[in-house]
This record gives structure tokens, sequence and C-alpha cells, in this order.
């Protein structure tokens, strides 16, 4: 005889078993000391022995040759390096970079910080429904803080898809210039 809770009891424990890998992704966090600093949303954290690469979630900093990079990469800096930080995992980027948020000392978030204090954007392609970052953008906006004292600031993936559009075109004209000269052999 079959029990009735056989029914809805097997495919609920196939459906938290297949679950488990989704949820301990979503969930991952470790803790680790920052011992790196590439620019304003990345940065290297010791994790299992070794340094890995973290992007912040949800943020795009200025970049380097940008204005406000160099201010931004110091503000993380000053906050985060030789610091003993959590990571909370969100995914992996294409570079093979952990994305995650991470957690200062005090428990105040440096992603959040960065938009706080006008020295990141929010990234609304990759965190669209993040509603804490879409408020402190707009008040960093209204009192012009950071690079929103700028009157027309440039987002840095606008940026760097106009530094790639920049790039020398190779013409026979540019070619010539450039000493290059072609010999046929017939």
């Amino acid at each position: 005889m079959r029990r009735p809770y056989q029914k809805t009891f097997l495919p609920f424990f196939v459906f938290l078993l297949l679950s488990i890998p989704l949820f301990s992704l979503a969930t991952d966090t470790f803790t680790g000391k920052v011992v790196g600093v590439a620019d304003g949303d990345i940065i290297s954290v010791m994790r299992q022995g070794r340094a890995v690469k973290v992007r912040l979630h949800g943020i795009d900093c200025p970049e380097k040759k940008q204005p406000f990079g160099t201010r931004a990469k110091r503000f993380t800096s000053e906050m985060a390096f030789g610091m003993e930080v959590e990571v909370r995992v969100k995914d992996t980027d294409r570079y093979g970079r952990i994305v995650g948020e991470v957690i200062l000392p005090d428990g105040l978030s440096l992603n959040k910080q960065l938009v706080y204090m006008g020295l990141a954007w929010w990234y609304r392609k990759y965190a669209p429904n993040d509603r804490t970052l879409k408020a402190l953008e707009a008040g960093a906006r209204a009192e012009r803080r950071g690079l929103w004292a700028d009157k027309n600031p440039v987002p840095p993936w606008e940026w760097r898809r106009g530094k790639r559009g920049r790039r020398k075109k190779w013409t026979p004209d540019t070619l010539r210039s450039s000493g290059y000269t072609r010999r046929w052999r017939g």
C-alpha cells in the first residue's frame, strides 16, 4: 500500500537535492585579507592560501585614466587594503574573477560606500533590482559628491567603448604614414 506522503515527498526531495548547488553558490562567503587593489572596483583577497581577484558587484568605478579613477582606487585602498574583509560571492565573471559584495571590518559594504561617496556608478546592467545602490547613486548625484561634481561625467562602460572605438584604424594611408611599405613578390 502506498502512503499519501510518498507522492509529494519524492518530487520535493529531488528538488531539494538539485537546489543545493544553487543555494551554496548564492550564499558562498569567505573572509580574507585584502592584499591588492587593482582599481576602485577590483581587489585581491587571500582565500585558501592564495590571492584571488574580486570584482565588486553592482558597481562600476571610473577607469584609472578617467576623472576620479585614481581617487576611487585611493578610497578603496584606504578602506580595505590590509584589512580582513568578508566577501559575499554573487557570481564569477567572464575573466574568472569572483564577483561579490565586500564587507569591511566595521560591517559597512565597500560597494555601497563607493557609490555613496560618488566614486562609482550603480551598474544597472548587472544589478538592475538593487534599490539600495539606486538610492545611494541618486543621493550622490543630488549632493554632487565625487564624480557627480563634474558637469557631464562619462560612465566607465561608455568610456571603455569609446576608447576601443578610438583605436587606430589601419588603412593604406595610416600604413604609409607609419613607415610600413609593402613589397610584392610577383
